[in-house]
């Protein structure tokens, strides 16, 4: 089942940036948010959570709709956290339960730390904190050739050598739609954005440990149900003994929220009543 609602669109003017956002729907806030992926991907899951809840989604800064006064400016999670908090204070909504996915988790923890008292609960759903795994150095490695490899200005090969990483794998003629030369000026340039600005300061993110285990909101750490043996499998099963919790486990992979945004918004109802 599908549902519409009435989009409230906006724009919050940050330090460097200038936010773009959404809301829908009425009752308890819950934030969606990604990175490098923006409010587009969430629309779906937003749309079916609305009809009991306030949505918030956002592009992240530099990404899409979100421009940044300054592209030369890396794009941490501390950055990112601080942008949430603005928004849940803008929309005057929260407490907020934070569902952030890949990037947009690491985000959600980032948040988690520095503002508890904006967040009920934090669900990170497969956060690529390559810094809690024992092979980090070379995880360090491989995302500068990825960095790299972009840099020479080959954004297939980037996106051939990211997917490796993560342990994806699609077929060549997939990866090149994804990425090769006919698509849009925007897409392009949040490639561009995510590559030289983003990715780095994302995978080097260290969350604090002991701040997170004694947080007074909720840290639930997701995972697909379909991701075994991907990166961000090991990188969330690392974050959750870390915090001695379970993963809870969500339908699908790595993006199960936009493959099948129905059964994930069961999913992501029973955990919220958690």
């Amino acid at each position: 089942m599908s549902s519409t609602h009435t989009v409230t669109v906006g724009t919050l003017r940050v330090d460097d940036a200038s936010l773009h956002y959404e809301v829908r729907g009425q009752g308890p806030l819950v934030v969606l948010v990604g990175a490098p992926m923006d409010a587009r991907s969430f629309e779906p899951l937003a749309n079916l959570l609305a009809a009991d809840h306030t949505v918030l989604t956002t592009d992240p800064r530099g990404i899409n709709r979100s421009p940044v006064d300054d592209r030369e400016r890396d794009s941490t999670p501390e950055q990112r956290a601080d942008d949430l908090f603005r928004l849940i204070g803008h929309v005057a909504a929260g407490p907020a339960a934070v569902l952030g996915s890949s990037g947009g988790a690491v985000s959600a923890l980032a948040l988690a730390q520095a503002h508890p008292e904006v967040v009920r609960t934090a669900i990170a759903h497969e956060p690529p904190l390559a810094e809690l795994l024992e092979d980090r150095e070379e995880l360090r490695a491989r995302t500068e050739e990825i960095i790299a490899t972009y840099e020479a200005g080959d954004p297939v090969g980037a996106f051939r050598k990211f997917l490796e990483v993560a342990n994806i794998f699609l077929p060549e003629e997939v990866l090149r739609q994804m990425a090769g030369s006919e698509r849009d000026a925007q897409a392009v340039a949040d490639d561009d954005y995510q590559y030289r600005r983003m990715l780095r300061a994302t995978t080097l993110w260290a969350p604090d440990l002991d701040v997170l285990r004694a947080s007074p909101c909720r840290v639930v750490v997701g995972l697909g149900e379909e991701s075994g043996g991907q990166l961000c499998d090991r990188t969330s099963r690392a974050l959750a003994r870390e915090l001695g919790v379970e993963p809870t486990m969500f339908p699908g992979d790595h993006v199960g929220f936009a493959g099948d945004p129905e059964a994930f918004a069961t999913r992501l109802r029973v955990v919220l009543k958690g």
